[in-house]
Parts: C-alpha cells; structure tokens; sequence
C-alpha cells in the first residue's frame, strides 16, 4: 500500500509511537510518506525512518509556564497557509491515510476522499473514558482537531471500551537495574526553578532532571541532564519512579517497567488533566497541581505500585489489522491486546 503518515510534532509521544509503526510499515513492504507539522524535524531525534517527510507549520498549543495559553495559540495560528498547504498537496495513488493527530493529513484525506485511521490516545478520547471536567469548548477543540473514519485510541486501561493498550518500544523489565531513592524528572513545560528548591530538601533521594541544556551538572542531589534518548532510556530503567508532565507516552513506558508516577497536568489541557484523573483512579501514582512539597514528600516515602504490563507485539497486531482492511472491525484487535496485557498484582 502507499500511505501517507501523519505525525503531531508538538509532543514527544506522536514521534515516539509513530516511529515505531512506520518503522513496521516499511519493513513490511509499504511506501509511507510522512507529514510533521507542529515542529521544526531539526528538534527531532532518530529521525531518519521518517524518510521521506514532508514539514508543514499545521496548528499546535502554545504553553507558558505549565498552561495553555489561548491567546498565543490564537495569534499562532496562519488558517490561509494551513489550507493552502491542504489544496497543494499531492495525494493522487495514496490508499491509505494514518493520522497521529495531525490535523493536516485528516484534512488532505478528507479532501482526496482517502480512508483514514486514527491512532493515538487523543482518539481514546471519543469512547467513554475518565475526562476530566472542562469546558465544552475544549472537547470541541479535541474532536475536530484531527478527526479520523476509523480511530484505534490507546490508553492504559479499557474501561470496558474498543480502544487499545499503549504503543511500548520494546523495554522489558529488569528489576537488577533499579537504583533505590533515583527519581527521573521530566517537565519541559513548566518553570522549574521552584521545584528543584523543593527538591533539594529531599536529600536522600537523587533527582535526574532532563532539561534543554548543552550539558550535565551536578549540584549536590540535582542532576542536570540534557536532551538523549539513550541515556533517558537508561535513567527510566534505574529509576524509582517518575515526575512529569500528564502526557501519555512517557507514563506509558514508566506504567509498563513498573515505576511510580507524580503527574503535574498542563493547565487547561483537558487531554493531560484526564490523563490525571486516570492515573489515580487505575492507582499507578498521584497528581499535583503545583509543587506541593507535603504530595511530594508523601509520594517519594510511601506510594507504590505494580504498574502493568503490555503487550510487546501491539504495533505488528495494529498493521495486521490495516493490511487486512476491514477498518470497522476494531473490537477483536481490541479484545485480544486486553486479553495479553497482565494488569496490576499480575505484573509482577
């Protein structure tokens, strides 16, 4: 099949996930060309089974301190251009659109009258999940934001609906690996200085913050870190647990090797405040509003978890799924991901 792939740059979890089925994709055979919008592809790491892609400004929220802020996004946006680029791009012999909620590929699909397939966990977003309470502006915003025909939405539970467990590179556990009191910290869309104060006070345990620096320094029990996904990868196995922002992907990998979460959601976000929601009520760690140092302190010392573990074969079982082209049948790809995924006390 030719297919055309379309990647949400904004956040780090639509490259990660998408690298991993494009990856499958062309090592089954299939042309895949790549849409990004949302970021510059220099920012990206391992970018080269992207090959070939095509950049476009497309729409993204912009975030200040920890909040959406409505009034850049709206002065960010360029509608004329974005529109235009749908018109001028060239679709003829695609068979098939896959859209990581990229809103350009879901509009050039629509327009060239493309079947087009979901994937990711804003589309989980369309059955019922736990959502946070918000404004019906902003389920307005995440529906239309880069719809689909057909929607596989990822998230770490069921909740009795057709939806799919989480994309996991492929991390096993190794609890050998462990370092007790290590904490990886990972909060690109929030002022930090405040946090490391509190940090600090916490002299038993070791924080590895990941931060956009040139290079590592350390500072008594703070450890600068920049930007690598290897040695990311290699903080993530050692650590205890995790503190960061309410995405998807980086819980998913922490839920998956059996690490704790203190989630602090962007504000106004409804995706990451639900994320949240989510974490509490499936009991794989505690949420925040602001640095709070008494949640802090109580999540360090006393909270734990199994977390879960998914199946390692998700990404092969999503492209049989596409290949096999009956896109309205979701809910037995569905029930046998479920079916392999070994939840809570069984994760052990």
């Amino acid at each position: 099949m030719r297919i055309l792939y379309g990647v949400q740059g904004t956040g780090n979890g639509h490259i990660s996930r998408s690298r991993e089925v494009v990856r499958e994709l062309k090592k089954r055979g299939h042309e895949v060309q790549v849409i990004f919008s949302g970021r510059d592809p220099k920012t990206i790491f391992d970018i080269d089974v992207f090959n070939p892609f095509h950049s476009f400004k497309g729409f993204t929220f912009a975030i200040n301190n920890g909040q959406v802020s409505r009034l850049k996004t709206a002065f960010s946006l360029d509608i004329p251009r974005f529109y235009k680029d749908i018109r001028n791009f060239d679709a003829r012999g695609v068979d098939l659109a896959v859209v990581d909620y990229e809103p350009l590929t879901s509009r050039i699909a629509k327009r060239n009258k493309i079947p087009s397939v979901g994937i990711g966990h804003q589309y989980a977003f369309k059955y019922k999940i736990p959502i946070s309470s918000a404004n019906p502006m902003d389920k307005l915003i995440m529906n239309i934001f880069a719809p689909a025909e057909h929607n596989l939405g990822l998230h770490w539970h069921h909740f009795g609906q057709y939806i799919l467990p989480p994309i996991i590179p492929p991390l096993r556990r190794d609890p050998s690996r462990q370092r007790k009191n290590k904490i990886l910290v990972y909060l690109l869309f929030e002022e930090r200085a405040g946090l490391l104060k509190i940090l600090r006070n916490f002299k038993e345990h070791q924080f590895f913050v990941y931060d956009k620096v040139d290079s590592p320094s350390d500072e008594g029990n703070i450890h600068i870190r920049p930007l690598s996904r290897n040695a990311f990868l290699d903080d993530l196995f050692e650590c205890e647990g995790v503190i960061s922002n309410a995405g998807f992907e980086l819980p998913s990998e922490a839920i998956h090797l059996g690490k704790k979460l203190l989630l602090k959601a962007v504000a106004g976000q409804l995706e990451q405040c639900s994320n949240a929601l989510a974490i509490e009520k499936l009991g794989f760690g505690m949420t925040m509003k602001d640095f709070n140092p008494a949640i802090i302190e109580k999540w360090l010392n006393e909270f734990k978890t199994d977390g879960c573990i998914y199946p390692d074969d998700t990404v092969a079982r999503i492209c049989d799924w596409l290949e096999a082209g009956n896109l309205n049948d979701i809910s037995s790809l569905s029930k046998s991901l479920w079916n392999q995924t070994k939840m809570g006390f069984d994760s052990k």
